[in-house]
């Protein structure tokens, strides 16, 4: 690879840097997707109920998101280049844990382990997206997020093909990914140190003449809107992740290799749209983008847990579409209300998503022990309604480019 100057870097996109991310975060989602993905197995397998199955996705989604806003308020100051092969360290430990895992507790220790991994990964990964974007902050977002939501996309396929057949031991060859993983980041770890590192006084002046007008009690009205915004995307997003395939299998029948597929219809639909929000949101501006994705999933998600098979099938790919299409919004646009502050923001608003899709998956799982799968789905499609809580953002001149 070529690299560009230090100054080319200030001025232009260095794609290069955002496909090794976009690669890195691919590899990382898709060991993370690999935890719901045998949901169905090892709840066979340990006689775990419904409950217990949230309480792992709430163990690995609060891992990953604790410590997350730290990290980027941290790296924010201190950038750490090597950070990122770290984190997939952790991550490497857990997947052997899990693979070797005999009970609950076990398997909560080891999606601890792989959420940590995820906390140290995404804020600083966020942070190297920025800083090579060249001023195009939503495509590199966007071409960053693309990689993570591919990556989960496929761990259904890969639960289906590999883990289905040969078991739970057979978790232990995705650590290979890992070790591909922690190449990749130490690559890219090199990069940033001897480049992206002399250009942060740089970046930080150009980030602080993106201000804005508002005040700082606006700025923190604005914030919690979006992160209210974030509440209702990952709760719902929580529902399929978690649950989709029990849905599926309950509710029609399927194998669970036919639910996984189309598991990984829906995740597939979301990591195509995740290249939607951020460019358009360069052009016409992010608060258009953010009404249009969380309010547009509305009236599909109505209609989901009305339709049979076929049409469940069909309904859960405009859903993906458009859901995915906001969290780059949403990221560039707390970004541009807090200028300067890029891994701080990141860390906080992957943190929250994380976070708020463990919770949703741990009280979801206890509201199917209570009632049913049936009735979760149909409570969780009201939540794309809370997207009418945009219009009560600020227009800022910084969410178009020129």
């Amino acid at each position: 690879m070529n690299t560009p100057s230090p100054k080319l870097l200030a001025e232009q996109t260095v794609f290069p840097i955002l496909f090794a991310l976009s690669f890195s975060h691919l590899l990382n989602d898709t060991i993370q997707s690999l935890i719901p993905a045998i949901y169905p197995i090892i709840k066979n397998s340990y006689h775990l109920s419904f409950t217990q199955i949230g309480l792992i996705t709430f163990t690995f989604q609060m891992a990953a998101s604790l410590f997350q806003p730290f990290v980027g308020l941290y790296t924010d100051k201190k950038p750490q280049p090597f950070s990122l092969a770290t984190g997939m360290g952790f991550t490497l430990i857990g997947l052997i844990t899990l693979s070797q895992s005999s009970d609950f507790y076990m398997i909560l220790f080891a999606v601890a382990l792989i959420g940590t991994g995820s906390s140290i990964f995404h804020p600083e990964a966020s942070r190297m997206a920025h800083a090579a974007s060249g001023g195009r902050r939503g495509l590199a977002q966007s071409v960053f997020q693309l990689g993570g939501n591919a990556g989960s996309s496929l761990g259904p396929l890969l639960a289906a093909w590999i883990i289905v057949p040969y078991g739970q031991f057979s978790v232990v060859w995705f650590s290979l990914i890992a070790l591909l993983a922690i190449v990749v980041l130490t690559y890219v770890g090199n990069w940033y140190k001897g480049y992206l590192v002399r250009l942060s006084e740089r970046v930080k002046t150009q980030a602080k003449k993106l201000g804005h007008n508002l005040s700082k009690r606006r700025v923190v009205f604005s914030i919690s809107i979006l992160l209210i915004l974030i509440f209702s995307k990952y709760f719902y997003m929580a529902s399929l992740t978690s649950y989709f395939t029990f849905y599926l299998i309950q509710k029609f029948h399927v194998s669970v290799q036919t639910s996984q597929v189309y598991l990984f219809v829906f995740l597939f639909s979301v990591a195509a749209g995740t290249l939607i929000g951020g460019p358009v949101g360069d052009k016409i501006g992010r608060k258009y983008v953010i009404w249009a994705s969380i309010l547009g999933t509305a009236p599909f998600a109505l209609l989901l847990p009305h339709g049979n098979l076929f049409w469940t099938g069909v309904l859960i790919v405009p859903i993906g579409v458009i859901l995915a299409s906001a969290f780059s919004a949403i990221l560039v646009y707390a970004q541009e209300l807090i200028p300067g502050k890029v891994g701080l923001v990141a860390g906080l608003f992957f943190g929250f998503a994380f976070g708020m899709g463990g919770i949703g998956s741990a009280l979801l799982g206890r509201l199917a022990d209570s009632t049913s799968i049936n009735y979760v789905y149909n409570v969780c499609a009201f939540l794309p309604l809370i997207g009418l809580l945009t219009a009560f953002l600020p227009n800022i001149s910084t969410t178009k480019k020129a």
